[in-house]
């Protein structure tokens, strides 16, 4: 499964995301996340991007729904991952548009880094 949910510890929830993602398989993840936003209140996210190959094409990734639902309910994302997918995943995670602020960090180092900045 290239998209895995782990809770790491208070509001802090580890996803990890390998090969190609499928919109199905983030639908599901998504709707994992809104049952621990019920459950626990607001939470910061740590994706962790590891042999990340993109994400499948034929899928429609414009809907919103969720980030417009539960935008105000994450805190903080940060996303570890190669360098070459920095501007595509920052741009995934409108990281523009939201209120939360969302951070990418480098896979050489990156892990340590993202979850002090998560914990901050």
């Amino acid at each position: 499964m290239p998209i895995t949910i782990q809770h790491e510890r208070a509001n802090i929830y580890r996803l990890d995301v390998s090969g190609r993602l499928g919109k199905a398989e983030f639908d599901r993840c998504q709707e994992s996340l809104v049952a621990e936003i019920r459950r626990i209140g607001p939470v910061r996210l740590l994706f962790v991007l590891s042999q990340f190959d993109g994400w499948e094409q034929t899928a429609n990734w414009g809907d919103l729904s969720f980030y417009v639902a539960n935008g105000d309910s994450i805190d903080r994302i940060a996303i570890v991952g190669d360098e070459k997918w920095r501007s595509e995943t920052l741009m995934f995670a409108s990281a523009d548009l939201r209120r939360a602020p969302v951070e990418f960090f480098s896979s050489q180092n990156g892990l340590a880094e993202a979850r002090a900045w998560l914990m901050a």
